[in-house]
């Protein structure tokens, strides 16, 4: 992913409210099955980290990424913004 694109998807992360929180518990396999269904209907996922959560976010974001199959568009405070693309609901088209 070039720079130009990920700015783009930052853009556009930033209009879009969170739909998964992360807590206490950290990354359960719970967690990253929810993930990986919000992939099958959107490309572009936002996800916060509750405060009582202790783990280090960035390293989070990259096992979440891994494990999804996804890339790490951002992670800025408590917010990470990951993307995929799909395959079957293509809604974003990345600038060349």
């Amino acid at each position: 992913m070039t720079s130009k694109q990920r700015a783009y998807l930052i853009g556009l992360a930033m209009n879009i409210d969170p739909i998964l929180q992360i807590g206490k518990s950290s990354l359960t396999p719970e967690v990253t099955n929810s993930v990986s269904e919000a992939f099958n209907t959107r490309e572009l996922v936002k996800i916060t980290v509750l405060k009582n959560c202790m783990a280090d976010y960035k390293e989070m974001a990259s096992i979440l990424a891994e494990r999804t199959h996804s890339q790490v568009v951002q992670v800025i405070g408590r917010k990470i913004v990951l993307y995929k693309e799909s395959k079957d609901h293509k809604k974003i088209e990345l600038p060349v």
